[in-house]
């Protein structure tokens, strides 16, 4: 027997919460305020539906309502998003409500926060299993790098992966090879630009011509740093 699940999501200012949905491309099917709020919006074949709200909202509850929508594509629908965003908003939200995660090369998924504090995160359907923890066939710096992009691209924690990082450099940046301690701190530089420290940043950047790297090991690194430059352009633009 077949059946379809449809989340519902908390409503907050149901107007003001359609109204974000159809600055991202959504279309507003039904919108009721008696006997409560209720809302529906659709795109691409699915629904996302609104209802009720606690009162007040728990801040801390925000974070554990969340759909999960999975497409075939999700690169160009980011783009699509933080054009409407910045058009909306006249920059690129990406701290506090609302909010969009930023998205790199190779990542299967990024997440729309919107102003109630509900979480939608759109997964590229063909999305390869997430090991935490790093890899079991890595070993040291690497396996903390591999455990680190799991914290911040699948978990969108910033602040996770930079401790992460940190304390793989501590412990085993002096048995590692050069290119794998400046991958790590081409890391550490994308998530300190991502969280507003552009002078920590910067710092790293300097840190990484440091190191006695052969070209092969410039060219692995330089793909890492160019999410550096790609951030800083996506936030400015």
């Amino acid at each position: 027997m077949g059946g379809t699940s449809i989340p519902v999501l908390w409503s907050g200012d149901l107007p003001a919460t359609l109204e974000f949905y159809r600055a991202l491309g959504y279309r507003v099917v039904s919108e009721k305020t008696r006997p409560y709020n209720y809302g529906i919006v659709t795109r691409d074949g699915y629904e996302v539906h609104f209802g009720p709200s606690p009162k007040p909202i728990d801040e801390k509850s925000v974070a554990y309502v969340a759909c999960l929508v999975y497409l075939d594509e999700v690169e160009d629908l980011h783009r699509e998003f933080t054009t409407a965003l910045r058009a909306r908003y006249g920059r690129v939200p990406v701290q506090g409500v609302p909010r969009i995660t930023r998205f790199r090369p190779g990542q299967s998924r990024f997440t729309v926060v919107d102003p109630v504090g509900n979480s939608i995160l759109y997964i590229r359907r063909d999305e390869s299993d997430i090991e935490y923890g790093g890899s079991k066939s890595l070993t040291g710096l690497q396996r903390v790098i591999d455990n680190a992009r799991t914290l911040r691209d699948f978990k969108n924690d910033d602040r996770a992966t930079s401790r992460a990082l940190e304390s793989g450099l501590r412990r085993f940046g002096a048995q590692a090879t050069p290119v794998d301690r400046a991958r790590a701190m081409a890391m550490l530089a994308e998530v300190a630009l991502a969280t507003g420290d552009s002078a920590r940043a910067a710092e790293l950047r300097g840190q990484i011509t440091d190191l006695a790297l052969t070209d092969a090991d410039q060219a692995v690194v330089a793909a890492e740093l160019r999410a550096v430059t790609d951030l800083a352009a996506w936030l400015r633009e």
